[in-house]
């Protein structure tokens, strides 16, 4: 469980420690979902594994300046993009733009929306942390060589998943 606690600190910081300065941007991806009215996107940075494991890449990573705070991606802050206030079962996320973090606390996760946006992935400014929902954290059925945040239809509403090698993440979420 260590190991997987700080599994996503390599999402942010996988590029950092891939190769030369030429080899660091990773590619990015993009996410997006139309549910009742609310249209969502997620733009973000893929890291690869390259062969490696998640856990070999882990003693390679600095401590940062938020402890148990992970940027999902690389390179600059992952954007969270809603045109309609959204219901993570319970938790309002208001229509807006967000940067999107993940939080290991208690053998549990959380993905955090926090109001600052487009700043470098890892420069985290906690007080401005809106609202951060459960994350439900399973294994994935087959590994992700890069990192992968999709959304896709579930029940009336939508989900978030993020996978990186084995590791899968997911909340779902409703139009309000």
């Amino acid at each position: 469980m260590k190991a997987a606690m700080m599994v996503l600190c390599a999402l942010g910081l996988a590029a950092a420690v891939s190769g030369p300065a030429s080899a660091q941007r990773a590619a990015r991806g993009k996410a997006e979902l139309t549910v009742g009215s609310a249209k969502v996107s997620i733009d973000y940075g893929r890291p690869a594994l390259h062969g490696r494991t998640v856990d070999s890449m882990l003693s390679q990573l600095p401590n940062g300046p938020t402890p148990n705070f992970w940027r999902l991606g690389a390179n600059q802050s992952t954007t969270f993009s809603t045109s309609a206030d959204l219901d993570f079962g319970g938790t309002t996320v208001p229509k807006g733009e967000y940067s999107l973090w993940a939080h290991q606390e208690d053998n549990s996760w959380k993905l955090v929306f926090n109001t600052q946006h487009g700043q470098w992935g890892t420069q985290h400014d906690p007080s401005k942390d809106l609202v951060s929902v459960p994350l439900t954290q399973t294994k994935a059925s087959n590994s992700a060589e890069t990192v992968t945040i999709g959304l896709q239809q579930h029940d009336s509403g939508g989900e978030i998943k993020i996978q990186w090698g084995d590791l899968e993440l997911a909340a779902d979420f409703a139009a309000k």
